[in-house]
């Protein structure tokens, strides 16, 4: 099939990308590493300890940043439905993150340890129609919130990829009602020209 036009000029200026080099050089799976190292040294969300849990993790850069900061006493599981590679010490279950049975086995595997930090990057497959994809990627993003509100100890943190546009409000709106404090964060690595955003949930309500 012959490349568009587009997917040319996103191709060129995929490969050119200063962070996708990087990446390359420093061993990450995705330049959506760099994202979460921005975010986390600004606002101190990973911990030597904690417990962390990255919802649709694959390929896995997220769980690589959260390994090397969580330390030997942390833990972090990377939740897909897509497969991934083994990353050391990052405890992978490839399934679908809101089925009760898959839950099940996830608490199991905690071992009665309360998670501190939930983070999601999770993206719909884009269709080209942007209603259709908003609404999507803002019903992913209200999964993951549910799942964050589910099993997040009392004053935990969640961090979740949104797409700017109809249902933003609502759905920070929604945040606001499980944490007491909610804020906004473009980190350098997410490309200029797109509305995605992250939220930031702190001190999540008892």
């Amino acid at each position: 099939m012959k490349r568009t036009k587009t997917s040319k000029s996103w191709m060129t200026e995929h490969v050119n990308d200063p962070f996708v080099q990087r990446a390359k050089t420093e061993g990450y799976r995705a330049r959506a590493a760099y994202k979460l190292m921005e975010i986390d040294d600004k606002d101190k969300l990973i911990r030597p300890g904690m417990v962390v849990v990255d919802l649709g993790a694959a390929p896995g850069s997220w769980s690589q940043v959260a390994i090397n900061r969580v330390g030997d006493n942390g833990r972090v599981f990377a939740l897909d439905l897509l497969p991934m590679e083994p990353i050391h010490r990052v405890q992978f279950m490839q399934g679908d993150f809101h089925e009760e049975e898959f839950v099940q086995r996830f608490e199991e595997l905690l071992e009665g340890r309360t998670v501190d930090l939930v983070m999601s990057d999770i993206a719909p497959n884009i269709s080209g129609i942007p209603t259709s994809d908003q609404a999507r990627s803002i019903y992913l993003a209200e999964l993951a919130l549910d799942f964050a509100s589910q099993h997040l100890a009392p004053g935990g943190r969640f961090l979740v990829k949104v797409f700017q546009g109809q249902g933003f409000d609502e759905f920070r709106k929604q945040m606001e009602g499980v944490f007491r404090s909610v804020a906004v964060r473009k980190p350098q690595a997410s490309r200029g020209r797109s509305s995605e955003v992250y939220l930031l949930g702190s001190g999540k309500r008892n």
